[in-house]
């Protein structure tokens, strides 16, 4: 019968040996004795497969286990330290299940380390003028955010020490228990699922890696912004845990109510109420512009309530592009209430010289009028 090399004398290892020793012992032999290295020596060769059979074992937490209880009887006749009911190998079916459903169920990276905690993003409302979001600007803000603690460099661990693998999981951040026919995988006890443990915690972040912080940050607000416009400050949200990246810090903006203008896109409205004597002989008025200059907006003659008049390339700036929307200015004819005795006397006048060509609409709808009710 052939004596089989205990995994852990082939590797140079000791038993309690963590994840990380073993693979560097296992990098080590692995280049020494690589085939190609000594001319296709058999010896070497034989003594190459073996140890890629003892790191083929050791690496995985749970085949790790049962050699350690049962040796290479483990594996031997089906695995008998991992049979199930009727002598089926539950261990190699796992893995089976593993590689078809395992990227579906979230397990693709079950035998990797685990993935780091990325920080939280992190929102931010901003207000600004309409006058701002025409021209853009540049603002200082102040958040309170998690930010890597300076004093152990967001590892969590006091200077002059480091993380350790962890031994419980072999670093993978969770463990397998056989339930009946199925393996329930949960987050490792031991290290919460960071797959590493930190045996002296870093006193100021008590080994979070992080601390509270207050932070000044300048953003530049581009030309052209408009409500419920997002802008992403990569890199900028909360830190990670012990090292982990950052998220995130999202700036969204809010346009503040203008006095005269509306905004729909790059188009700006303009209510403009004028006198029933400007509507009639027609003239020009004046419309000031969130871009500082001041347009003149020509009344023709006979201007009617609610006709709008656009100016091109007078309204807001095309975000992140090249040209301006339009002006549009909305006329409303106001009705005077309150006239000095001269004036009404001059309206009396104009009235008596009315034959109905001069307001045709109101004449054409009382003319219809009458004809509805017969004559």
């Amino acid at each position: 019968m052939t004596t089989q090399v205990d995994y852990y004398e082939l590797l140079g290892c000791a038993r309690d040996a963590d994840a990380g020793t073993i693979k560097s012992a296992y990098r080590r032999l692995a280049i020494n004795l690589h085939p190609d290295k000594h001319g296709g020596c058999k010896e070497h060769e034989a003594k190459f497969k073996a140890v890629n059979e003892a790191y083929d074992c050791l690496k995985d937490p749970q085949k790790r286990a049962a050699y350690d209880r049962f040796g290479h009887a483990a594996f031997a006749n089906g695995g008998g330290g991992h049979r199930g009911g009727g002598g089926a190998d539950f261990g190699a079916f796992s893995d089976i299940f593993e590689d078809i459903f395992g990227e579906f169920m979230g397990g693709a990276s079950a035998r990797g380390r685990p993935q780091a905690r990325r920080g939280a993003d992190l929102r931010y409302d901003m207000e600004i003028s309409l006058e701002e979001a025409f021209h853009g600007k540049s603002a200082d803000i102040t958040i309170d955010v998690s930010g890597a603690c300076d004093t152990c460099e967001g590892s969590g661990a006091t200077p002059g020490t480091e993380a350790q693998t962890c031994r419980t999981c072999g670093g993978m951040g969770k463990v397998r228990a056989q339930q009946g026919f199925f393996v329930v995988e949960r987050a490792c006890p031991s290290c919460a699922g960071a797959g590493e443990t930190i045996a002296d915690p870093c006193r100021d972040c008590r080994g979070e890696g992080r601390v509270d912080t207050t932070r000044t940050l300048s953003v530049n607000i581009p030309a052209g912004v408009d409500e419920g416009t997002r802008i992403r400050l990569s890199g900028e949200g909360e830190a990670g845990a012990r090292g982990a990246p950052a998220g995130d810090l999202y700036i969204f903006i809010h346009v503040a109510r203008h006095p005269l203008f509306e905004r729909e896109g790059t188009t700006l409205y303009a209510r403009a109420p004028i006198s029933f004597t400007t509507a009639a002989l027609g003239g020009v008025i004046e419309i000031p512009n969130p871009d500082g200059e001041t347009y003149q907006v020509k009344i023709p003659t006979g201007i009617q309530s609610g006709r709008e008049i656009r100016h091109r390339g007078a309204g807001m700036p095309v975000l992140q592009g090249r040209g301006r929307g339009d002006l549009v200015v909305r006329i409303e004819v106001e009705t005077p209430t309150r006239l000095s005795a001269r004036q009404k006397e001059l309206l009396e006048a104009f009235r008596e010289t009315e034959t109905g060509e001069e307001c045709p609409e109101s004449t054409g709808f009382f003319a219809k009028v009458k004809k509805a009710v017969g004559g």
